[in-house]
């Protein structure tokens, strides 16, 4: 008898652990899923900002303490960063347009994401610029996911 009351508590303590681990499983899904909608609105969107010439639409899509970290250049950081990159990139490069190919996103959704995925920049005669991979770490924030690092290169010499 002794024993039986033994394991009893010992299963239910494995139960107890087992229903608690697949609740916790279905809130980082769920948490996983919400994150995926916002980064793929945000990603839809980001290239208006420059099909329009509109910053704000860019600088939107950035949390306050982002970084961006170009290739073969030094990292923008802070809340000027998004307006440096924009009009580096829409006066320099005469970047009008792009797309973004979203190969996956991974983590657990609480705070951080990570994205990755393709990129390719068009100028104003729908011209491929540039293309690439990148690597963007995706922070919650009380206005939503934003972009928090954003790390990409290019495939071009």
């Amino acid at each position: 008898m002794k024993k039986i009351l033994f394991i009893l508590p010992a299963q239910i303590i494995q139960i107890s652990f087992m229903v608690f681990n697949c609740q916790a499983q279905q809130t980082t899904n769920a948490n996983l899923e919400e994150a995926k909608k916002a980064i793929a609105a945000s990603n839809e969107i980001y290239f208006q900002a420059f099909v329009k010439g509109d910053s704000s639409i860019f600088i939107d899509r950035y949390a306050k303490d982002c970084w961006i970290m170009p290739p073969n250049a030094p990292a923008l950081c802070g809340v000027d960063a998004p307006l440096e990159f924009f009009k580096i990139a829409y006066n320099k490069f005469g970047l009008r347009n792009g797309k973004f190919i979203t190969i996956d996103i991974f983590g657990d959704g609480v705070e951080f994401v990570t994205e990755e995925g393709f990129w390719q920049s068009f100028d104003a005669g729908n011209k491929l610029l540039d293309n690439g991979k990148f690597l963007v770490l995706w922070k919650r924030t009380p206005d939503g996911w934003k972009m928090f690092r954003d790390s990409f290169s290019s495939d071009r010499d």
